[in-house]
C-alpha cells in the first residue's frame, strides 16, 4: 500500500486523506500491529478498527471524528490520542472509553471542543480546564498521563471528591448563531483592551500553560514538565 509504514509492531498509514481505514490494511497488518498511527486523514468512521485485536496505542490525531465514534473492544489499549478532532460530547466519550479500553492510562483531546481551553476557545480559562481534568478522571480513575501533563495525586483527590459534579457541558449552537465561523470570529489579540491603545504605554505581561504538540502527532509524546 502506497503511503504504508511498518516497523516491526508499528504500523503508520499518515496523511493519505482516507475517509475509511482501508480493508488491506486491517488483513495486512491486523493481526500483529500493536501501534496504529492513523493521524492527518478524513476519518469519520473507525469502521475496521476491529481488525487490529491487539493494539496497545493508537493515533488518530488531526481527522474528523465526532460525537458518533465507536471504538471496538481494545482491551490491551493503554495510549489513545484524538487531538484535532470534532469531538464535544465529553461524557459520552468517557464512558465509552471506560468500556471499551479498560486499560487506558494515557488520553489526550487537545484541540477539541470537549476539551475546554484557549487552544479552541478565548473564552475558555484556566478554571474550566481543571474542571474538566478532573471530570476525566471522575470517569477515568486508572488514567496516568491527560493531556501531556501527568495526573497528580493531588487531581485523583479531588476527582474522588468533587469529580461527579464537574461535568463539562456539551456546547450548543442554534441555526442563527454563526458565532462559531471563522467569519464571524472577533480578531484576536492576545493583549488586554487596555493595552491596546495607542496612547497606553502600561507594559503587560502574560503567560500561556499550553505545550504546542506539533505536525506529525507530537502530541502523543506526552512530554513531562521535567523534559521541558
Amino acid at each position: 500500500m502506497a503511503g504504508l509504514v511498518v516497523s516491526g509492531t508499528q504500523v503508520s498509514y499518515v496523511g493519505q486523506d482516507c475517509r475509511e481505514i482501508p480493508e488491506q490494511l486491517g488483513r495486512d497488518c491486523g493481526h500483529f500491529a500493536k501501534r496504529l498511527d492513523l493521524s492527518f486523514n478524513l476519518l469519520r468512521s473507525l469502521e475496521g478498527l476491529g481488525a487490529f485485536t491487539s493494539l496497545e496505542e493508537l493515533i488518530l490525531d488531526n481527522n474528523l471524528l465526532g460525537d458518533d465514534l465507536v471504538l471496538p473492544g481494545l482491551p490491551q489499549l493503554h495510549t489513545l490520542t484524538l487531538n484535532k478532532n470534532q469531538i464535544t460530547d465529553l461524557e459520552y466519550l468517557l464512558d465509552h472509553l471506560a468500556k471499551m479500553t479498560p486499560a487506558l492510562e494515557y488520553l489526550s483531546l487537545l484541540g477539541n471542543v470537549a476539551c475546554p481551553n484557549e487552544l479552541v476557545s478565548l473564552e475558555k480559562d484556566e478554571e474550566d480546564y481543571k474542571r474538566y481534568r478532573c471530570f476525566v478522571l471522575h470517569k477515568l480513575p486508572h488514567l496516568k498521563f491527560l493531556d501531556a501533563q501527568k495526573v497528580t495525586r493531588q487531581e485523583r483527590e479531588e476527582a474522588l471528591i468533587r469529580g461527579a459534579f464537574m461535568k463539562v457541558v456539551k456546547p450548543t449552537v442554534s441555526s442563527g448563531d454563526h458565532s462559531a465561523s471563522p467569519e464571524h470570529q472577533l480578531p484576536y489579540s492576545p493583549l488586554p483592551s487596555a493595552s491596546r491603545e495607542l496612547t497606553s504605554h502600561q507594559g503587560v505581561l502574560g503567560k500561556c500553560r499550553y505545550v504546542y504538540y506539533g505536525k506529525n502527532s507530537e502530541g502523543n509524546r506526552f512530554i513531562r514538565d521535567d523534559q521541558l
